[in-house]
């Protein structure tokens, strides 16, 4: 017997059970009677096997209780089962869309607007494609590497929200197969558009990486997720996605050649996602990429820093200045309230 808030599914074999009482009859004679093993006739009891039309011509033979009953029962009984494990899955579906940013996604007009609980489920299981929420949790279906400041669990949720947009999107972008020697080779020329604004690299990266086999998606922060970017395999393509509300250039730059370095790395599409060295290993990347590791310490020594030394330094790197300064800040070298006039601030249309 399985049940639910409003619905209760009893299986023939309770029917059976009672029969076989009202006759003194052990559940091994009723094995013999029926010419079939005492595991399978137990498991018919409980439930845990459908009666099939031929147990139920042989339950009239030796029961005298006609197949069409015993037909009807289990037809009965698989209907209720149904209602009762949806009615559960509805349920735990509830507490689960809570954790998510329903009305921000629809907000920007990933679901339909609803205050409808149960609708808010039907919506939710067809927005990330699949049959119950509870699935999400799955590593096979997720599978995402991703740059994020801060880990938790509504930040969990929201991440996986704003990943299947950008997924969904990405469908409709057109891309080469994947090349990875390729992608390594047009680094140089992405990174020399850092100085460039964002009407006119965003285009060119994007038909850059599109070449490479990469979908490239610009989609707005969702609050909680504390997410810079994500990257991930969906079908024949690689997906990145990147934030793209009112970023500083430096934090834009580092985001983008963060996920290129998952995909250079080999991270993406890993049974289990990204682990803290996979991240750290891409941290590394995208920072000695913008600037080497070895100029850096040597400007650095020198402990100056003026705005015309940072811009003059940033020339000879052939890089914007606000990612010198992110830099400074982040390895402590000045605070954080300092040299912000030399940094970009990108609105990047959606």
């Amino acid at each position: 017997m399985v049940r639910s808030r409003s619905f209760i599914a009893t299986p023939p074999g309770a029917t059976i059970k009672e029969q076989l009482n009202d006759r003194g009859m052990s559940q091994k004679e009723f094995a013999a009677r029926m010419d079939m093993s005492e595991k399978h006739i137990s498991k018919l009891i409980n439930g845990d096997v459908q009666l099939t039309p031929e147990v139920s011509f042989r339950l009239e033979m030796v029961l005298g209780v006609p197949a069409k009953f015993w037909n009807n029962l289990e037809v009965i009984y698989r209907e209720k089962l149904i209602k009762v494990e949806a009615e559960n899955a509805m349920e735990a579906d509830e507490a689960l869309a809570k954790q998510l940013p329903y009305n921000e996604m629809a907000r920007y007009g990933w679901v339909p607007e609803t205050r409808e609980s149960k609708e808010r489920v039907v919506n939710l299981r067809k927005y990330f494609e699949v049959v119950e929420l509870s699935l999400l949790e799955n590593n096979q279906i997720t599978r995402i590497a991703c740059r994020r400041l801060a880990v938790t669990e509504k930040g969990d949720f929201a991440l996986l929200a704003w990943a299947q947009e950008a997924k969904l999107k990405a469908r409709s972008m057109e891309t080469a197969p994947i090349n990875i020697k390729r992608l390594i080779s047009i680094i140089p020329e992405i990174r020399q558009m850092t100085v460039m604004k964002p009407k006119k690299f965003c285009p060119k990266i994007k038909e850059m990486l599109a070449e490479c086999g990469i979908a490239l998606i610009f989609l707005p922060h969702l609050k909680g997720s504390f997410l810079q970017g994500a990257s991930f395999m969906d079908g024949n393509k690689i997906v990145v996605g990147l934030t793209a509300r009112g970023k500083d250039a430096d934090k834009f730059w580092f985001s983008l050649f963060h996920e290129l370095a998952h995909i250079i790395k080999g991270h993406i599409g890993q049974a289990d996602g990204t682990t803290q060295q996979d991240e750290e290993d891409a941290d590394a990347w995208s920072r000695d990429t913008l600037i080497s590791d070895k100029l850096f310490e040597d400007f650095k020594n020198k402990r100056e820093y003026s705005p015309a030394s940072v811009r003059s330094f940033a020339k000879e790197q052939g890089i914007a200045p606000g990612i010198v300064v992110g830099r400074l800040q982040n390895e402590g070298c000045i605070k954080y309230s300092m040299l912000n006039d030399l940094k970009d601030h990108y609105e990047i249309a959606i």
